[in-house]
């Protein structure tokens, strides 16, 4: 990995876009607020899963969707996906 830029919390506001392209080519892009790095951009490598759930989410574009009564919370839509088939 390449060394990482380091750039303050209003030039990471203005130039997100910017900075994420760098994180695309393979740059570590760290924020700072008062000189002080506090976070890092690294890019994600994609997982054959996320692919796959990306390829599927793009086929269902469209012909799904979540009614208003839509009620499960984030904790019970993980315990379901916990859950052994």
């Amino acid at each position: 990995m390449l060394a990482a830029v380091i750039v303050n919390v209003g030039q990471a506001k203005t130039d997100l876009s910017k900075l994420l392209a760098r994180v695309e080519a393979g740059e570590a892009v760290e924020i700072a607020r008062d000189g002080v790095p506090v976070a890092r951009l690294v890019r994600i490598e994609p997982t054959a899963s996320g692919a796959r759930f990306l390829a599927a989410r793009g086929s269902l574009a469209g012909r799904i969707s979540i009614g208003d009564n839509f009620e499960f919370t984030d904790d019970e839509i993980d315990q379901l996906l916990d859950e052994p088939t």
